[in-house]
């Protein structure tokens, strides 16, 4: 599997962009552009190598255009620079998620307590049907 790629490097790739924030923030809104949005084109990353770039790719698929541009937009701060702080620590935690591999899970055995409790609820369950049935039979007849 492919190693992280390098945040830092990966961040300083990546163009920012800002516009006009919607939300809070009176009069300021209309006025400055302090919603951040953060792109990478990802098939020209220098950073990434040719296995990771797939990686990427598919784990953030519903982030990436059609032409290979990531984005990711902050506009919840009133300012520019905070903006950018939020949307820098939520494609950091989006990377290393992107590349996390989940450990596989080892098959076990099921206990005697389980297998009781399984066919205790099949009991159960078939008591409940076959009390239903006997109900009915009974109203036909009548």
């Amino acid at each position: 599997m492919a190693d992280l790629p390098d945040i830092d490097a990966l961040i300083n790739e990546c163009r920012f962009e800002a516009t006009r924030s919607s939300g809070s923030g009176g009069q300021n809104v209309n006025k400055v552009s302090t919603k951040v949005i953060l792109l990478l084109n990802v098939p020209e990353s220098m950073v990434m190598d040719e296995e990771q770039k797939p990686i990427f790719l598919s784990n953030l698929h519903t982030r990436i255009s059609k032409h290979g541009i990531f984005r990711i937009s902050s506009g919840v701060e009133r300012t520019q620079l905070g903006n950018r702080k939020r949307v820098v620590e939520k494609f950091a935690v989006l990377v290393t998620k992107a590349f996390e591999t989940e450990e596989e899970r080892i098959a076990t055995k099921p206990t005697k307590a389980s297998k009781r409790k399984r066919i205790d609820n099949k009991k159960a369950q078939s008591g409940k049907k076959s009390n239903r049935s006997l109900r009915w039979d009974e109203s036909e007849e009548a």
